[in-house]
This record gives structure tokens, C-alpha cells and sequence, in this order.
């Protein structure tokens, strides 16, 4: 970062249904571009934004955490509700503060939390169709959580990574993941060091079928060790599909979802 520019970082939030995804790509709407575009206004110069985790076409975010620097000298307060002035409804700016010491939204991150959402009953929803996936066949909440937690601990996911996958390593560290029942939606939260491509949606594939009582809850185990992605579930859709939150150390200063509590106290750690 230049000496004379400021480091801005922001919490964002959007829904990613009529977008191609987070990255800019020429003559699509992309979050990233119309992000920049709010932000330059505030500015008064162009702006580049770096996010916590690119997101794919029709996924979502609670929370996406990006940076920025600029020469401008605004107030937090002007950032977000000048962002907001010039954004369209489906993204909103959460929150912004100035960046500390060597800050990066990516490179800092120590864990990265996603949230699934399913919509399980036989009619499909007519409020929240981009929303949610939804899956008719009755899934056992219980017999997915139990298969989840195989996924546990620093594998090699080859078995669920997109063919197209551009990562060095098919290596992760998942730190939980939970299943859950709340009335006709069943939620997958999972929170990993960092995703391969496509890795939650296809997760999510396969507990849905394990779920369903298509294969056995053992099923996860068995694909960890297979390492072949034409042997696991589908993809899932990506309506269900949200960036729920970024974990940060300490010295950063930046609010953590409640629901990083959970790491285990290795990862905790790397907060001081």
C-alpha cells in the first residue's frame, strides 16, 4: 500500500441472485464492479475492492469482508451511508472502519464460515425461491450431521472440489460442520480455513442424497478416501448458498460472527 493512501475495510452484504458472481467480467453485473462504482462516487476516484472469498453466480453473503485503498479522507459514518446511497437494493454496506497495520481481507483470513440452506417440503417456495434450495424428498437432519462429521480435520477433498478447480492443493481444514433442523428448512453451517471451488455446494450434494437415505451415512468417509469427484453427490444449487462470516486475529479489530466461538482451540489461538 502507498504511503499516502488509506486502507478501508467493509462489511458487506448482498444478495446474489441477479448477479454473475463476485468478480468483475466485462459487459456482466458483477458485485465487485457495481461495489467499485458505489464506492468511486464516495471517493472521488477509482476504487478496487478486494474480497475475503470470491463468490460464485446466484450465492449470497451475510457477511463478505473486502478492503480498499484510497486517498480520500472520509468518515467511516460517509462510507457506508454514501456506499449505500448509490448502491442498488440487493447490496448493502454493513459496516467500514480503517484498516490496521498490514490488513488484508484475504490474506488474513484465518476462517471462512458458510451457511446452506434447504427448503424441505414438497412445494416449492414462492417467496424465497433464489434463496434456498429446494429439495421435496424428506431429509433426515440427523443421519446428514452424523455423515458431516467425517469431513472434520485437514483431508485431501479432491472428491469434492470442482472439476475446474484452480487450487495448487485439494487440502482443507474444516474446523465444524453442523446440520440442523428448523422447521421445513434444513441448514448446513461449515467453517473451513479456506473452500476449493464448488467444495460446499458439492457437500451439500452429497449430504442431501445421504439425507434422502440414497447412500449411507458412512459415505463421506468413503469418498474422502476415493479422492474422485465423479463418485460424490451433485452439486447442489447455489440459491441456498451464503458467506456467513470472516475470522480474523484480534489485532485486526474486527467483529467475528458469534458462530467462530465454535473453532477449536487451535485455530481460536491464532487470535493473539
Amino acid at each position: 500500500m502507498k504511503t499516502n493512501y488509506r486502507r478501508i475495510a467493509l462489511g458487506v452484504e448482498y444478495d446474489g441472485s441477479a448477479f454473475c458472481g463476485w468478480q468483475a467480467q466485462a459487459e456482466k453485473r458483477s458485485i465487485q464492479s457495481t461495489l467499485e462504482l458505489a464506492l468511486a462516487k464516495v471517493a472521488n476516484e477509482p476504487v478496487t475492492v478486494i474480497c475475503a472469498g470470491r463468490t460464485d453466480a446466484g450465492v449470497h453473503a451475510f457477511e463478505q469482508v473486502v478492503h480498499f485503498d484510497t486517498t480520500a479522507d472520509r468518515e467511516p459514518y460517509s462510507w457506508v451511508m454514501g456506499g449505500n446511497t448509490h448502491l442498488p437494493d440487493d447490496v448493502r454496506i454493513l459496516w467500514a472502519k480503517p484498516a490496521i497495520g498490514d490488513f488484508h481481507a484475504r490474506y488474513s483470513a484465518i476462517a471462512r464460515f458458510y451457511r446452506y440452506i434447504i427448503l424441505n417440503r414438497p412445494v416449492k417456495s414462492a417467496l424465497t425461491p433464489t434463496q434456498t434450495t429446494w429439495c421435496y424428498n424428506s431429509l433426515d437432519a440427523d443421519k446428514m450431521h452424523r455423515a458431516a462429521q467425517s469431513l472434520i480435520g485437514h483431508h485431501d477433498f479432491s472428491s469434492f472440489r470442482a472439476q475446474g478447480c484452480q487450487s495448487k492443493s485439494p487440502f482443507r481444514q474444516v474446523h465444524f460442520v453442523e446440520v440442523t433442523r428448523e422447521g421445513d428448512r434444513v441448514i448446513m453451517d461449515i467453517a473451513a480455513n479456506a473452500f476449493l471451488h464448488h467444495m460446499v455446494r458439492n457437500i451439500a450434494g452429497t449430504l442431501i442424497a445421504i439425507g434422502a437415505g440414497k447412500q449411507p451415512v458412512d459415505w463421506t468417509r468413503e469418498l474422502l478416501s476415493v479422492k474422485k469427484r465423479a463418485l460424490a453427490g451433485i452439486t447442489a444449487p447455489p440459491h441456498g448458498l451464503y458467506l456467513g462470516g470472516v475470522f480474523y486475529p484480534a489485532g485486526y479489530q474486527l467483529a467475528n460472527h458469534p458462530i467462530f466461538a465454535k473453532l477449536p482451540a487451535d485455530a481460536q489461538r491464532h487470535q493473539d
